[in-house]
């Protein structure tokens, strides 16, 4: 599994090589992770690169200084891998030096693969993706095959990078994220693995909503409060809302509360602890997930759908409707407050509906689990 930045960081390409890793490993295949500086010991790592950080489609990455090519070399005789699956965009610094010296080493007897992950959140990251596509077409040309993490992705692919990629989801293992208890959308969750968030959704016939994500623009924390804002008073008073995760944002989140009245039922919690997600998913009688663009997959909304989240509902961009499907209770377009309000609050008044949605879920996000989307990976290896 290569890719340009760490294995430490906790971003959704990192959980998507290494969730696909564990998979591979239980299938009893040897797995290792080829990337820029890293130091964690419990998979394995070759730290082959230094890297820097930069801002790209919204987001904070650490991207590798150049590699020496004879040392990519030296390494990749010495492993002699049977398949390389590169992480795209990839850097012309560092992955594609590992596709160059690949095809050197082993010719066509290693097969190579790539998968795409991105979409643009605006035209300038559109732009650089095109140069950097075509700065790459030589070295896209030395894969053996692509698939992308959605259709609005293969589509970006197709357009930025002019690379076919078959449509393969991002997964998770859903034994990871077990329901922590039935559904029930007054029930209070005292297993000892959700304590440390309150005393639960429910508690005074209140509903909970939860937020969780980085607290930048894209994300849509600061949309969700005005549409809260813009409930009346008598439904805003039947919630509590929690927000989880950090960002440049959280002060901007906290003021755009207490400007709408809503300090006393908004709590931020900061940073959520991977191990901590499950609970804090499954609180939630509705689960929000307002990003407004610049998502290619929503690997959040299925990790909230496994946990047993009352109902799921993201923001309408293409990435996350791959994943919501074409029911228009479950989207909204988180920039029209009055349409995000509107959406909010027909989920909140209605029990039936939020109960007919969760069941739909539970069902629909089986087909993200690891064990399905992996035997895809294989198939794709060996095609």
């Amino acid at each position: 599994m290569v890719l340009d930045d760490s294995i430490d960081r906790p971003d959704g390409v990192q959980q998507y090589v290494l969730t696909l890793g564990a998979f591979l490993e239980r299938e009893g295949h040897e797995v290792h992770y080829v990337c820029s500086e890293a130091s964690r010991t419990d998979v394995t790592v070759h730290s082959l690169a230094r890297n820097v950080g930069v801002t790209f489609n919204g987001n904070g990455l650490r991207v590798p200084l150049p590699t020496s090519r004879s040392m990519l070399r030296d390494f990749l005789e010495r492993e002699r891998y049977d398949v390389i699956h590169v992480q795209i965009p990839h850097s012309p610094l560092f992955a594609s030096r590992v596709v160059d010296e690949a095809r050197r080493v082993q010719a066509r007897t290693v097969r190579i693969v790539g998968t795409f992950h991105i979409l643009p959140d605006g035209a300038v990251s559109e732009y650089g993706t095109r140069m950097l596509g075509r700065w790459q077409r030589r070295n896209l040309a030395k894969f053996d095959a692509f698939c992308a993490v959605s259709a609005p992705a293969a589509q970006f692919a197709a357009r930025a990078f002019g690379i076919t990629a078959t449509v393969i989801p991002c997964a998770i293992d859903t034994t990871l994220f077990q329901n922590l208890a039935p559904f029930s959308s007054s029930r209070a969750l005292d297993d000892e693995n959700g304590a440390k968030f309150s005393e639960r959704r429910g508690e005074g016939g209140r509903l909970r909503i939860v937020f969780l994500g980085r607290l930048v623009e894209r994300k849509g924390a600061l949309e969700l409060i005005a549409a809260l804002g813009a409930l009346p008073s008598s439904v805003r008073d039947r919630l509590e809302v929690r927000i989880g995760g950090k960002g440049p944002l959280a002060g901007a989140v906290e003021a755009a509360a207490a400007a709408h009245g809503l300090e006393t039922m908004v709590t931020l919690d900061g940073f959520v602890a991977e191990e901590d997600k499950p609970a804090y998913y499954a609180a939630a009688d509705i689960a929000v997930f307002p990003a407004t663009g610049g998502e290619s997959f929503g690997i959040v909304l299925i990790e909230a759908m496994a946990s047993g989240a009352g109902v799921v509902l993201g923001g309408a961009n293409p990435g996350y409707l791959s994943v919501l499907g074409d029911r228009a209770e479950v989207s909204v377009d988180a920039r029209d407050t009055a349409a995000f309000a509107g959406a909010l609050r027909r989920l909140i008044e209605d029990d039936a509906l939020r109960a007919e949605l969760h069941a739909e879920q539970a069902e629909r996000v089986k087909r993200f689990d690891v064990a399905v989307v992996g035997e895809q990976i294989l198939a794709l290896y060996a095609a």
